[in-house]
């Protein structure tokens, strides 16, 4: 918010300097004598707003609203509108001549109505318990408030544009009541009542009498490069400053010199005033002002973006190279209500520094599939399909576990919901991944924890579709195996059910990618103070023997190479000199989380020296016999595996847990525990074959 008003303060500051000298020119030009003050505002507002409605329309349309950059645009964005709108009304209070009471009744009027929404907001919620959204009646009492109050504040004389805005600020945003405005308003506004009143803005549009006289031209292509040149200047001096690189300047730059629907609402508003100086012709000269900035600036956004795509791709798709204090955006995936819940359990426990999103995964029916395509084709999320029919019950129980969730840990949850084939169905998981930038996706496990304990087989269609993710997933992949009667539960103190408990978490290392992704996701994890993380690290046996055996050292150090080596023996030692790097990468990584997490006392350790999987599976006996661990994170298993894993994946049932995360998840071992595991994300984890579904 910091770095966003700085930047909005920079632009405004060098757009009002260019608007006072552009004033004086044009008092000469179009030959104004009064109420010079009343100009100079309106020209001055002209080049500093930024449209808050267009830069965020623009930047979702071109996939870049869950960027850094996108976010901070819109932030500047909306803090650069509120402050012309606040400039623009703090001027018509002191000039106007209307007594300020009325703007002190504006003030309380608008206090109340947004204290009554908060109420409203609840109740209704509360009266609809048993449905997914608040009835139309309910809508529409909330809209003619909020209209009643616009009109309200505009009889007492003052534009009621920064008025909506609070009312929006201020209300809830989470529960039944917001999700439905959201699913009404949202259709309705971008695609019909925006572009009715463009359109009769465009109505206004006439530039014949422009052409008559070249000075007028002239001025229309000043204050044209003045709009462009004031922002310009402004945003690439601030993030000069700031350290941001040049491109995203220049981006920034042309993102916020968008204008909208404040710059021509102000232009209508001064043609019904009664200055002296304002004509049809000065009208028709600013309206021109603002539609060709808007023409010209759009396309070049979208060029830039274009050109360097790749520079402003998403690179974090790992967890392992993020820093453990960066924001972390997670998609979790549910079948049912059960893989809801232990999903956000998941989430609960990285803490408040995440973004998290909750995907609803629907089959979609083969009685409908014919119109699969039709929906496919709908815009924003096809508000006026069927989809609503899609779902049923589990709809309305996610979306109750989830406000549960977020009144509980205060974390907001965007919820999506995917209706499509199970074929299909991964393509949206992974665009989904692309276009919200995350990190990791969690997938919910494809058995589920009967009454009695055990694990039984959910749908198949759950377990294909979690191995297609895994495969062509844009970024990591956890599989979450929640047993929510024994496993891992919600880790929130204050909470009635779980206060003071803290559960025991195990992390269990053996090497590999993988597995440095599953220690970089438990730094997050152990921070939580509910949950007390032990890394169990599997060393090799026999290498430890061996390396402290000097006459083993010295016999391959003196072993010639006789003759030119064959082919294969260079393909071992590429294997070997590849085995040898992620080793010392596991080292490295490895003794940096000891270092920060284990010296300090935040995490436990434990090292175990194993030869096989045998001696591997009677040191997880002996551990989980001590100590009762709630959750086990472990990676799916890199390059090969590992000898120290070796018999494990002899009676495999899924493949795609790797050899430690299927028997941790297996009956053989039957632990009461959660079991996450984590595949990292690796380019040719794409390319690879299909794995063929078993069980």
């Amino acid at each position: 918010m910091d770095l966003a008003a700085t930047i909005a303060s920079g632009g405004l500051l060098v757009s009002f300097v260019f608007g006072i000298i552009l004033t004086y020119i044009s008092r000469f030009v179009l030959d104004i004598k009064d109420n010079t003050p009343a100009f100079s505002i309106t020209i001055t507002i002209l080049l500093a707003n930024s449209a808050s409605p267009v830069v965020m329309r623009l930047i979702d349309e071109l996939k870049f609203n869950t960027s850094e950059l996108g976010r901070l645009a819109s932030t500047t964005s909306l803090i650069n509108e509120v402050g012309c709108i606040i400039y623009y009304s703090s001027f018509v209070t002191v000039l106007s001549s209307k007594n300020f009471a009325n703007a002190i009744y504006s003030i309380i009027l608008t206090a109340l109505l947004i204290i009554i929404n908060m109420y409203l907001a609840k109740w209704f919620a509360r009266w609809n318990k048993d449905s997914k959204y608040v009835s139309n009646a309910q809508v529409l009492l909330l809209l003619v408030l909020v209209v009643s109050l616009a009109f309200s504040i505009e009889v007492l004389g003052y534009n009621s544009t920064i008025t909506g805005f609070l009312l929006g600020v201020f209300f809830p945003r989470d529960g039944k009541t917001t999700r439905t405005l959201f699913k009404k308003l949202a259709y309705s506004i971008h695609n019909f009542v925006l572009p009715i009143y463009f359109g009769y803005m465009g109505f206004q549009f006439d530039i014949r009498d422009l052409l008559k006289h070249y000075q007028n031209i002239l001025l229309v292509l000043l204050l044209l490069f003045s709009c462009i040149a004031s922002r310009m200047i402004g945003t690439l001096f601030v993030c000069h400053r700031l350290k941001i690189p040049r491109i995203k300047a220049v981006l920034l730059a042309f993102v916020l010199n968008l204008k909208g629907n404040f710059e021509l609402i102000l232009i209508d508003v001064e043609a019904g005033r009664s200055a002296t100086w304002w004509s049809p012709m000065i009208h028709r000269m600013l309206l021109i002002v603002v539609v060709l900035n808007t023409l010209i600036t759009g396309p070049i956004i979208a060029s830039i973006l274009r050109r360097n795509e790749n520079y402003f791709a998403h690179r974090n798709t790992s967890v392992e190279s993020l820093d453990p204090e960066s924001e972390f955006r997670i998609l979790s995936c549910a079948y049912e209500p059960r893989h809801a819940s232990g999903q956000l359990v998941l989430g609960a426990s990285f803490g408040s520094s995440i973004s998290p999103y909750l995907m609803h995964l629907v089959e979609l029916p083969k009685r409908r599939r014919k119109a699969k395509l039709l929906y496919n084709q709908l815009e924003d999320g096809g508000q006026y399909s069927d989809e609503e029919d899609y779902g049923g019950n589990d709809v309305l129980e996610i979306n109750e576990a989830v406000d549960s969730f977020t009144a509980q840990t205060r974390i907001r949850i965007s919820q999506v919901k995917i209706v499509n084939t199970f074929a299909n169905m991964y393509e949206d998981v992974c665009n989904a991944a692309e276009d919200f930038r995350v990190t990791i996706i969690f997938l919910p496990f494809h058995k589920h924890q009967r009454i009695d304990q055990r694990l039984e087989n959910s749908k198949e269609g759950y377990r294909t579709t979690n191995q297609k993710i895994l495969r062509h997933a844009p970024c990591s992949v956890g599989v979450l195996v929640h047993k929510n009667q024994t496993g891992f539960q919600l880790p929130v103190a204050g909470n009635n059910s779980y206060e003071n408990v803290v559960q025991h978490a195990a992390m269990l290392f053996f090497g590999g990618a993988d597995d440095r992704e599953a220690l970089a996701l438990s730094k997050r994890i152990g921070k939580n103070s509910n949950i007390n993380l032990t890394v169990i690290r599997f060393l090799y046996a026999a290498k430890k023997e061996e390396e402290s055996s000097p006459s083993s050292q010295s016999s391959s150090a003196s072993s010639p190479m006789i003759g030119e080596p064959s082919r294969k023996v260079r393909v071992l030692r590429s294997l070997s000199r590849n085995h040898e790097i992620e080793i010392a990468k596991d080292n490295v990584f490895f003794e940096e989380f000891r270092l920060r997490y284990v010296t300090s006392g935040e995490v436990g350790l434990i090292e175990r020296y194993v030869n096989n999987g045998i001696e591997t599976l009677q040191v997880l006996r002996e551990i989980m016999d001590s100590i009762e661990f709630s959750l086990f994170i472990v990676g799916k298993g890199s390059y090969g595996g590992s000898v120290m894993t070796t018999g494990l994946s002899d009676w495999e049932e899924c493949p795609e847990l790797g050899p430690v995360g299927d028997l941790l998840a297996s009956s053989d071992l039957d632990i009461k525990s959660s079991v996450l595991i984590i595949q990292q994300h690796r380019q040719y984890t794409n390319n690879s074959n299909e794995d063929s579904v078993q069980g």
